[in-house]
């Protein structure tokens, strides 16, 4: 189990984590969104900038912290669509007066 917060909520997390955010709700369907990672512009310029100056090294070191990356989406959210009612969760009729004979 990972994090379980209210919304609306921050959480930290490591920039090279990739993760899937459940969000739940009474009376909703449940809707899961998938949190990847992609090289930020300043990643690649920084990347392409070791590689002339830096060298391995600083390659090695942005790759391990994950300084170059950012999540998708962020942030993240979210629509939820309501639960269609059934039979059994919709409320009763209302009751229906009975004949009752002349008499």
């Amino acid at each position: 189990m990972g994090f379980v917060c209210v919304t609306p909520c921050t959480l930290q997390v490591g920039r090279k984590d990739e993760f899937t955010v459940t969000v739940s709700k009474r009376g909703y369907q449940p809707a899961e969104i998938a949190v990847t990672t992609k090289v930020n512009g300043e990643g690649s310029a920084a990347f392409a900038g070791n590689i002339l100056i830096g060298g391995i090294v600083g390659m090695a070191a942005d790759a391990s912290t994950g300084a170059g990356l950012d999540h998708v989406p962020n942030p993240v959210e979210v629509n939820l669509v309501p639960v269609k009612p059934t039979r059994h969760t919709s409320p009763k009729s209302a009751p229906r007066a009975k004949d009752v004979p002349e008499g």
